[in-house]
């Protein structure tokens, strides 16, 4: 049975272990380092969910609400690092987080939610838009570090 959930810093390891699946190489951050980023990821109001089976993290995202001076003072929010364990892909796990996420949103009056997907990932970008995101809405831009 998948319980679906906001993580609590005790999920923290097992959301690091997805890392590992989502960026396979990239060095993984400490765990002292790691408990930093949770506390100060907490006072910013970033939230993670999770999707858990019994103790196994199998699925994470964080969603960011960020206030807003338009659109009514209407919020917006911003999913990143959607991962979901090889073992349990094409289950309808992700898709549930999601809609979970979303649902979050909304109850936070949010007037929409953005989540980006490198350009390369073009069978994530089906999954994205079966979700309800529209891929040709809007145009991303970034500069990496």
């Amino acid at each position: 049975m998948i319980e679906y959930r906001i993580a609590g810093k005790e999920d923290l390891p097992g959301i690091l272990v997805l890392y590992k699946q989502f960026h396979p190489g990239e060095q993984p951050i400490g765990m002292d380092a790691a408990d930093k980023l949770w506390e100060q990821s907490g006072r910013q109001g970033l939230k993670y969910f999770i999707a858990a089976d019994g103790d196994r993290v199998v699925s994470t995202l964080n969603i960011a609400v960020i206030p807003n001076l338009t659109r009514g003072g209407r919020s917006n929010a911003f999913i990143e690092n959607v991962v979901t364990d090889e073992e349990y892909r094409r289950k309808g796990i992700g898709r549930k987080l999601i809609e979970k996420a979303v649902n979050y949103a909304r109850e936070n009056n949010c007037y929409k939610v953005v989540l980006l997907s490198s350009m390369k990932r073009k069978e994530a970008h089906v999954f994205y838009e079966s979700c309800g995101f529209d891929g040709n809405s809007k145009r991303g831009f970034e500069i990496r570090f």
